[in-house]
């Protein structure tokens, strides 16, 4: 695929003065910078090296999906340049005391506009991406508030065959990326309906978890993120779809943008989604018990998994002291013919005084 971006546009290093630090993306720290011969404001985002990111963003061309303007290959100063977004990431603003104004209507504009750039990406731009780490600090505004798609990292160019490394961000993963399986792009969909929920509720996605305890009940236990009873149908009903466990299930960027057409149409949609939105004291409860809940099931399965390591330990006691019992033998003589009511005695006694000893050892006092 390299042919792909052979005709990107190499910007030179001393070209780009850089201002602050404006965050983190996959495999590299971004900066807020100024490209100096084209007098733009841009983002910069320095890497170790230029891998795919460039190839893949080289040939997009959406509304919806940052703009790239080119890339620094001059060693060890590697970097993508693409437009600066001034609004920020979508993360931050449902974080910020500004996100308790946000109305039904805009979150409806931006779910279809997301929608609307990851189908490009899908089945409108010149080759099939799978993003792969799609999320809300992926997702930045501009100063009008218009969503793009950003920070192609961890993307791939999409192959019947493709099988992907284990990369992105445990609560908007779907279960096959977190597993290393084959994925299709409906891992989007996934990641996508984490979104989703986010814009809606504007919580963080299983808040307060580590990532690994987050795997472990997505995958092991099937968990999914909590969704609200006051929550509009059609709203929950989307979601659902995005975390089928099922790659196939879970709908294809056109199905999600034809409901989202469908909910935009309903007159009663925008009432019962303000409302909800509004009320956001009476439901949050429901989501903290279910982290609550969650919570205390990764404890259970930490105090489980010690259980069976101290059984382990005293199993493999135990059949040591079986091993060296057989290696001596209980009486002198093993003429049992011979014994006498006294040598009886004396192996029974031996034989319970072992039961006892092992029954201690592999159950020792609490």
């Amino acid at each position: 695929m390299a042919s792909l971006g052979a005709s990107f546009v190499q910007i030179k290093f001393d070209d780009i003065l850089f201002y602050e630090n404006c965050g983190g993306g996959s495999f590299g720290s971004v900066y807020r910078a100024r490209w100096l011969s084209q007098d733009k404001e841009v983002a910069v985002k320095k890497l170790l090296k230029i891998e795919k990111e460039a190839d893949i963003l080289s040939v997009l061309s959406h509304r919806n999906i940052i703009q790239f303007y080119g890339a620094i290959l001059e060693a060890p100063n590697y970097g993508i340049v693409t437009e600066y977004a001034s609004g920020g990431c979508l993360f931050d603003y449902l974080s910020s005391s500004e996100s308790e104004h946000i109305s039904m209507k805009q979150i409806m504009t931006w779910a279809m506009d997301i929608a609307k750039g990851m189908h490009y990406l899908q089945d409108e731009a010149p080759v099939k991406v799978i993003h792969r780490d799609l999320k809300s600090r992926n997702v930045v505004l501009t100063v009008d508030k218009i969503p793009k798609i950003c920070d192609f990292g961890a993307s791939r160019f999409h192959s019947h065959t493709t099988h992907m490394s284990l990369v992105g961000t445990f609560p908007w993963m779907a279960p096959e990326v977190i597993q290393s399986l084959p994925v299709s792009e409906t891992c989007d969909t996934y990641s996508y309906g984490v979104v989703l929920w986010e814009m809606l509720t504007r919580e963080i996605p299983f808040k307060g978890l580590e990532g690994l305890q987050v795997a472990w009940l997505v995958v092991e236990k099937n968990e999914r993120l909590t969704i609200p009873s006051s929550c509009p149908a059609s709203f929950a009903c989307l979601m659902r779809s995005c975390w089928a466990t099922e790659p196939k299930v879970r709908p294809l960027f056109k199905h999600i943008l034809s409901t989202l057409e469908t909910m935009w149409s309903d007159t009663h949609l925008p009432e019962e989604c303000n409302t909800f939105l509004h009320n956001k004291a009476e439901w949050r409860c429901e989501i903290e018990a279910t982290l609550e809940r969650l919570k205390r099931l990764e404890r259970d399965l930490s105090t489980k998994e010690q259980e069976l390591k101290a059984r382990e330990r005293r199993l493999k006691m135990w059949e040591r002291k079986l091993i060296e019992q057989s290696r001596t033998p209980l009486l002198p003589n093993l003429e049992i013919h011979s014994w006498t009511e006294e040598h009886v005695h004396f192996w029974m006694q031996q034989i319970f005084e072992g039961v006892i000893s092992l029954s201690r050892s592999c159950h020792p006092p609490h």
